[in-house]
């Protein structure tokens, strides 16, 4: 699925920063970038787009007031130097809210999340036939790599790195990402964290056992307490 997108900011150095990454995430298309919120609404209501990327400090007319004049059909993922914004962004229903300087990781994670919701609503609408596999993106080394949601069978942290272990593949994906980003990336009514250092795919285990572990495929991934109180609940 390809998402349509738009920059809005007044920043030259931020617009720059924002096509650099639309140009190397292989499901955006860039329609335009504007440093001017008055000139960028006319364009939006000709010519309205999937995605914006929307500074909140700006001449003229403000991120927070250009977003209520937008389609609900056009998502809002706000960038900005502020943090006091925050709880606004998200009472006008804006699907992330992005911290400057934001880095390409911060970056992926919240246009994973666009797509997932815009193929939320090609199901809801009846179009699945025409949607590839529910997948999500990552970096991994150079590249930015697509991985199906159904080859998941379990994601293993350490550090600053997650291991990706695919279904049928010897070797994991490698990604520079923390745990809390990979759970937040991956879909909570499919995967669960189990363990600290753990994601396993819900529909891969295979077992829960009394030993503080559950079998997914041939390998035994820990269980915290908490965590294993509620499996055998």
């Amino acid at each position: 699925m390809l998402l349509t997108c738009m920059i809005i900011d007044d920043e030259p150095l931020a617009i720059s920063l924002l096509e650099n990454y639309v140009a190397k995430t292989p499901f955006l298309k860039l329609e335009g970038s504007y440093d001017s919120p008055i000139l960028a609404l006319g364009e939006i209501n000709s010519r309205p787009v999937d995605l914006i990327f929307l500074d909140i400090q700006m001449p003229e007319l403000n991120g927070l007031e250009l977003a209520k004049c937008i389609s609900a059909n056009t998502r809002i993922i706000f960038t900005t130097a502020f943090k006091q914004y925050a709880y606004e962004s998200y009472q006008i229903n804006a699907l992330e809210y992005l911290l400057k300087p934001v880095d390409y990781q911060q970056f992926l994670r919240a246009t994973n999340k666009a797509l997932q919701w815009f193929e939320a609503q090609h199901r809801l609408k009846g179009n699945t036939a025409q949607m590839e596999p529910g997948s999500i993106f990552v970096k991994c080394d150079y590249k930015i790599v697509r991985i199906e949601l159904d080859k998941i069978a379990y994601v293993s942290g350490l550090k600053d790195y997650v291991k990706i272990y695919l279904e049928g593949e010897s070797r994991p994906i490698i990604s520079l990402m923390t745990m809390k980003t990979a759970e937040e990336l991956l879909p909570s009514n499919r995967f669960i964290r189990v363990h600290r250092s753990y994601i396993v795919a819900i529909d891969k285990i295979k077992a829960i056992e009394r030993e503080n572990r559950i079998v997914i495929g041939k390998e035994y991934i820990p269980v915290s307490e908490f965590i294993k109180t509620g499996l055998w609940s």
